[in-house]
């Protein structure tokens, strides 16, 4: 029997203690406050910003949003970053990514103050991550980390298989399984005979960006899958890389999508925010 792993219900559970460490913080007269850039009219970018800012009020959290137009200049938008570095309400600063083509996003992200860089992307946060120092960790990677330890899996020991080198996922991610003792190996696009790599996996987790694209013949049998995609398929439904039907049956956990990795990754950014609000007292 298949135990599905459901983000909705553990990501719940998380927010409800975040929520008593915002109880606390009014309590000593600090409002965690986030501040999310948005340039252009990304409706995928709006929909995220849009859930972001709700599940801030919903734990009391001050949500404000800087929107500025798709012409806007790198320079204009490093100016305005510059200003929510230096505003003592502001613990929290995510500038919504992708950006229009002619920014820079490394200059962007490099930037935000470190101690203000709740999506943990900086070259410092990375930097401090690598070395296992305290620092904000990327909010999906850290997410799974969470799921991972809701669901009691001691991963000293274990082979982890992670399908996917993004900066944001797929790197961070095998980092973090390594500091838990895990036996990590990355694989890609360019990965010769990839099921032979992943069939190995203990933990397998598929951060590739491609629907349906892990299947029964990647997953050894009683393995825990993560799918941490988030794709349309050819019917404009929402699934991840993992192809559920297929793979479900053989592993011992799964995660859906949707309700999986996705409600976590803005848990830990509230978790984050939080975190720099208690920071700063």
């Amino acid at each position: 029997m298949t135990n599905i792993i459901s983000g909705t219900e553990i990501g719940k559970q998380i927010r409800q203690s975040i929520a008593d460490r915002v109880v606390k913080l009014k309590d000593q007269g600090v409002t965690p406050g986030l501040a999310v850039i948005l340039v252009g009219d990304n409706p995928a970018s709006q929909t995220y910003v849009r859930n972001k800012q709700k599940s801030c009020e919903a734990i009391g959290i001050y949500s404000e949003l800087v929107k500025l137009p798709e012409d806007t200049k790198e320079s204009e938008l490093l100016e305005q970053i510059q200003q929510l570095n230096k505003r003592q309400d502001i613990h929290g600063i995510l500038v919504q990514l992708p950006l229009p083509k002619h920014i820079n996003e490394d200059n962007v992200i490099a930037t935000i103050a470190p101690e203000k860089d709740v999506d943990g992307f900086s070259p410092v946060s990375v930097g401090k991550m690598m070395l296992g120092q305290d620092t904000f960790l990327p909010c999906t990677p850290f997410g799974v980390m969470k799921l991972l330890e809701y669901i009691g899996v001691d991963l000293a020991g274990k082979h982890a298989v992670v399908v996917g080198r993004s900066h944001i996922v797929g790197k961070p991610m095998g980092q973090l399984l390594l500091q838990k003792d895990a036996t990590v190996t990355y694989t890609h696009s360019k990965t010769n005979d990839l099921p032979s790599i992943t069939k190995q996996a203990d933990i397998l987790i598929a951060a590739v960006g491609r629907a349906n694209f892990i299947t029964k013949e990647h997953v050894k049998p009683g393995a825990i899958v993560i799918d941490v995609g988030i794709n349309r398929d050819e019917n404009n439904k929402l699934v991840g890389d993992v192809h559920f039907d297929d793979v479900s049956p053989i592993a011992s956990h799964i995660t859906p999508v949707p309700g999986g990795v996705g409600p976590m990754t803005i848990t830990m950014l509230l978790f984050n925010t939080v975190q720099s609000a208690e920071h700063s007292l």
